[in-house]
């Protein structure tokens, strides 16, 4: 479809397609955007203890979810950082999957397979089994509904429903990653060129606004404005859950699991740094990597950093000092060599209307 290709984690990926990224970008807020996003890894977990497994390994608690729910949580070391972000996928109290960054899925599942769980815990990289095509965007649900009799309406935030999508058996999930509501569309891994043509050819009845094939550009400023983590930029296994902002996936009182000690201990004494959205307030771009300067000191780094196209703003994510983390603070950003003014903003940048 003339993506410009290039590798990612050892996949190649299209960066953009022929529209460009902003315009990706865009129509995924005001329409659609279709991804696809096969590379992510999948990993099934089935047997009597499977739950009291994950809760062993993970943040979150998945004793909470039901049949039918999904849930963000992240693999914890014993320090408390970040192995990995995921979703926890919850079909039977016996039957569960967990949906890990593509980058990281060997190193997960090498993680996941040495921690010790019960004889009745059986695990399956099943990565390779399956394609993940999500359709994000406000007219996502009309765009699907034309595909499948599943009650798309009816699915809520973070849960999904089976049936099937052209005719494909399929998992269909209300999640995605741009901050828009939308759909992801789990199904074998052969049936992603099918349902990938289809979605595009559901949602483009000839209008200009019809639903856009997306690439890795646009995603990653989709979920920048909605300030959503991305590993190995906000998380890894040098930032904390509490440092990075995501204490409310950080269940202390549901049981131990690893990394607890080390987070409940940073609870109590407070966290050094802490991660904030920026806005710059003059000309200049601010990338990853990009040291962070207050009162003339270099205090920290830009997690992510990049023009904003709905919003019309140069926006990013950076690590800062606890103390210097308010809203309001003026701070400085080295861009190319130069001293660019930027203040410290309320996070997410964008927020979709409800």
């Amino acid at each position: 479809m003339g993506g410009r290709m290039i590798d990612f984690g050892g996949w190649d990926m299209p960066v953009q397609y022929p529209a460009g990224t902003i315009e990706e970008h865009l129509r995924t807020r005001k329409h659609a955007g279709l991804f696809d996003v096969s590379h992510m890894g999948e990993i099934d977990v089935r047997g009597a203890d499977s739950i009291a497994f994950i809760n062993s390994i993970t943040s979150n608690d998945a004793s909470k979810l039901i049949d039918g729910q999904a849930q963000y949580s992240v693999l914890t070391t014993p320090r408390g950082t970040v192995i990995d972000d995921l979703l926890v996928y919850r079909f039977a109290a016996d039957q569960l999957t967990l949906v890990v960054n593509a980058g990281t899925t060997i190193k997960d599942w090498d993680w996941i397979t040495s921690q010790p769980r019960h004889e009745s815990v059986k695990l399956k990289n099943v990565s390779s089994e399956y394609c993940q095509l999500a359709l994000q965007g406000p007219d996502a649900l009309q765009i699907l509904q034309k595909l499948t009799d599943l009650p798309l309406e009816e699915i809520k935030y973070y849960h999904f429903d089976q049936g099937k999508v052209d005719g494909v058996p399929a998992v269909v999930s209300r999640t995605g990653y741009t901050g828009e509501d939308g759909f992801e569309v789990y199904a074998a891994a052969d049936k992603a060129e099918q349902l990938w043509d289809k979605i595009l050819d559901a949602g483009n009845t000839g209008s200009p606004e019809g639903v856009l094939p997306c690439g890795l550009a646009a995603r990653n400023t989709l979920r920048l404005e909605a300030a959503m983590a991305l590993y190995g930029h906000e998380i890894d296994e040098t930032t904390t859950l509490l440092e990075a902002n995501l204490g409310w996936i950080c269940k202390l009182n549901k049981g131990n699991f690893v990394g607890r000690e080390a987070l409940a201990r940073q609870k109590e004494e407070g966290v050094r740094r802490r991660l904030v959205g920026f806005e710059i307030t003059e000309r200049g771009v601010a990338r990853d990597l990009h040291e962070v300067v207050i009162d003339g000191a270099k205090v920290g780094r830009v997690t992510s950093g990049s023009p904003a196209p709905f919003l019309k703003k140069n926006i990013g994510l950076a690590y800062v000092p606890a103390e210097f983390s308010g809203e309001g603070r003026q701070i400085h950003i080295y861009v190319r060599g130069r001293l660019v003014a930027a203040q410290i903003v309320k996070t997410p940048c964008y927020k979709r209307a409800r």
